[in-house]
Order: structure tokens, then sequence, then C-alpha cells
């Protein structure tokens, strides 16, 4: 197949040289090769001023964000057997570090696979695509996906906000296969019901992992708070690590009935409490409350979600680690997480630092949490290292 040439303008092929995979409008020789030229999603030639190949990729002529890399190698094709030979090394990856097949399979531009992601629930396999050029590869990923894991099914969870941008429409779809709508996994040992059709993005998030791990060290016979607690991810794995008691809030009913049932799954529906609401307000009448915790974990959904909402998400994570100081025992722990990619570590670290100022309390940062294995981080991409976090010992002044 013959491929339209995109030509970058001169010298803004260093990036890619450095190891990115994206290319932005205005780094395109548009006289050379006007976008009007391209349709949304084709695969393009990517050269250099100087007619230098640098690889393949597609495009979406309308998005500031261009052109997304797939293969620096122009003379193969990209087809079935590119998509088996990346899915086979991301598996290859999974399986060296996980035992059980529970894990993200295809983390997108960070397994050489921009736009996709792939969920791996035992023999059940979520995938979401998210943008044009994957959309339109469509069958060779399902091909792909069926050779190297032959799974049960592929569900499609092509509902999420990021295909706006590329002009798709939102859809669920059965690619393959019959998935259910129940399937259980498990997590650091832990066992959950996740709803893949209907969960939040693909019915579970994986990326919380290790940080679960590292915050279950601090729980034995600990009394636990667990802010933004949707099915019990954190919360459920503090109970079955020994906790005396969990509670768990979370603004959503139908993910605290969830929570209920897979607490019950576990043996320790006596442990766990459950607070329906807005975490800001019921962190609020827990205080009036006079409650106290030993431990408490905030991991909020991004409050950064674009970079025009960067002062007012860091207000918000500086409010909330503050509310959840003011509910800590004397030497608690808390465990503040953030998922927004917009936000970095260290604008984290200085809430956490100005919210124990703001209460006269010391603050002693005893680990960092990052994103889990199956999230490798691209070197050359930052915005591939979205999870950071701070467990942390908090004391009176």
């Amino acid at each position: 197949m013959q491929l339209s040439t995109l030509k970058l303008r001169k010298h803004e092929e260093k990036r890619l040289k450095n190891g990115h995979l994206w290319i932005y409008s205005n780094e395109i020789d548009t006289k050379a090769t006007p976008l009007k030229n391209f349709s949304v999603g084709e695969p393009v030639l990517i050269e250099a001023s100087t007619g230098k190949p640098l690889g393949v990729g597609y495009i979406n002529p309308n998005n500031l964000l261009c052109v997304r890399v797939l293969n620096r190698d122009h003379r193969k094709p990209i087809d079935r057997s590119f998509f088996v030979h990346r899915l086979n090394i991301a598996k290859s990856l999974r399986e060296r570090i996980f035992d059980k097949p529970f894990y993200r399979a295809v983390y997108g531009e960070s397994d050489g696979l921009p736009g996709l992601i792939v969920d791996r629930f035992d023999e059940h396999l979520v995938v979401q695509i998210t943008t044009a050029g994957m959309e339109q590869q469509k069958q060779a990923i399902v091909d792909a996906l069926e050779k190297v894991f032959k799974p049960e099914s592929i569900l499609l969870r092509n509902d999420c906000n990021s295909r706006k941008a590329e002009a798709l429409s939102n859809e669920i779809e059965q690619a393959s296969g019959n998935t259910p709508d129940s399937i259980q996994i498990e997590e650091n040992n832990t066992q959950f019901i996740i709803h893949p059709h209907t969960g939040q993005k693909t019915g579970w998030f994986y990326d919380h992992r290790v940080s679960r791990a590292q915050i279950a060290k601090y729980v034995q016979g600990k009394r636990v708070l667990d802010v933004f607690s949707y099915i019990g991810a954190f919360g459920l794995q503090m109970a079955n690590a020994g906790a005396e008691e969990v509670w768990s809030i979370d603004i959503s009913g139908k993910a605290l009935d969830e929570l209920g049932q897979n607490a019950e799954l576990n043996n320790i529906a006596d442990k766990i409490a459950c607070v329906e609401g807005d975490a800001f307000n019921a962190m609020t009448e827990l205080k009036q409350a006079a409650e106290k915790f030993d431990v408490i974990i905030v991991d909020p959904p991004a409050f950064i979600k674009k970079k025009k909402d960067h002062k007012q998400g860091l207000n918000a994570y500086r409010k909330i680690n503050e509310a959840a100081m003011r509910l800590l025992n004397k030497d608690g722990i808390l465990l503040s997480a953030s998922c927004s990619m917009h936000l970095r570590e260290n604008e984290l670290e200085n809430c956490l630092r100005g919210g124990s100022r703001h209460l006269d309390k010391t603050l002693q940062i005893i680990e960092q949490c990052h994103q889990g294995q199956d999230h490798p981080i691209h070197p050359a991409i930052p915005e591939t290292r979205y999870i950071k976090g701070f467990i942390s010992r908090v004391l009176s002044a």
C-alpha cells in the first residue's frame, strides 16, 4: 500500500529522534504537504525536511496533536502482523511480572501502540480505541488479540471522552465471543467482581496495584478511611491486610453496592462501613461527628483534566488532603494520590506540605507511589507518567 507523505519543517524531527511518538500540526511543512490533503485516521509516511524517512504513523489533520508514530521502520506495513508482534512484546513483559492473567495488557504509547488500551481479565479482554487512526485498524487489532491471547471474548469499550476529540462516536461493541456482565478478578490476594460493560473505563483500575500493596503494610489493627472508594479496590485490600475497620466514601450508591458485594465475596463485610455522598461534604460531616482514623487513603478522580483547570484543580487537591489530615489520629498515615496528567509530582507534594503547615502539623513523606509495572513509562513521553502519590506520616507539631 502506497502511503501519503507527510513532511516536517526544518529541524522539527529532533523530538522524534529523541524517542517521542507525537507530531504537532505546527511542526509540519504545510506548504509541501498541506493538511487539507489528508483524511482523518489516514496512515502516513513521515519524512524530515531533508526527505529522510522517519517512520510510519497516522494523522488527524484537524487536531493540534496531529500525528502519532507507529513504527520507525517505514518499510514495514501496519497490518495484522505488526499488531501481533507488538502485542507479543507487551504480553511478554506482563507474563514476566504477574503470575495470574489480571493486568493491563496494552498501555498505548508505552507499548508502541498509541491510541490503544487493553485490560486483561483472565480469559476476557476489554479494549479501548481512542484515536481515528487506531479505529481504522480495528479489525486487524481484534484479529491480532485473538491470535496472541486466544481469549474467550473481546469487548470494545469505545465510550470514553477522548474519542470526542477524534470525532469518533461512542459505542460498546462485542468484537468476539460473549463477555459476561460480571467477571471475578484477583488483585493482591483479594477477589473482586467487576462489570466490564457498565463499570468505569474498562471496569477496573489496575494502575494502583503497587500502591495498594504499599499502604497495606500500615493498616494492621487500624481504623482506615478510603475516600473515593469506587468498588473497594483500596479499602477491601486494607480489610484483607488486617485493618480492624474500613470506612468507604463514594458519591455513587451503585459503586458502594458493588463494594458491599465484594466485601461479602472476601468474607470481610463485618469490617466495612459505607458513606454515600460527595467526598468533601462527607469528610466535613465525619469531622463534625468527631470521627478519627489511623490511616486515610485519598485517591480522587482527576481534578485537572485539562491545562485550563490547573489552578482550580490544585486548590481541590490541597483542600481534600487538608480535610484528610483533620480526620487523622495522632501519628496517622495518609496516602495521597493523583491520576491527573497535568499535575506534577512536586505540586502534589507542595499541596501536602502546605496543608500540613496550615494545620500546624509535621509531615514526613515515607514512601512514594507510582503506577504499576503494567503501565510502563515511556521516557520520552512525560504524559505516560500520570500516577503519582505519597505515603506520609502526619504528626502534631
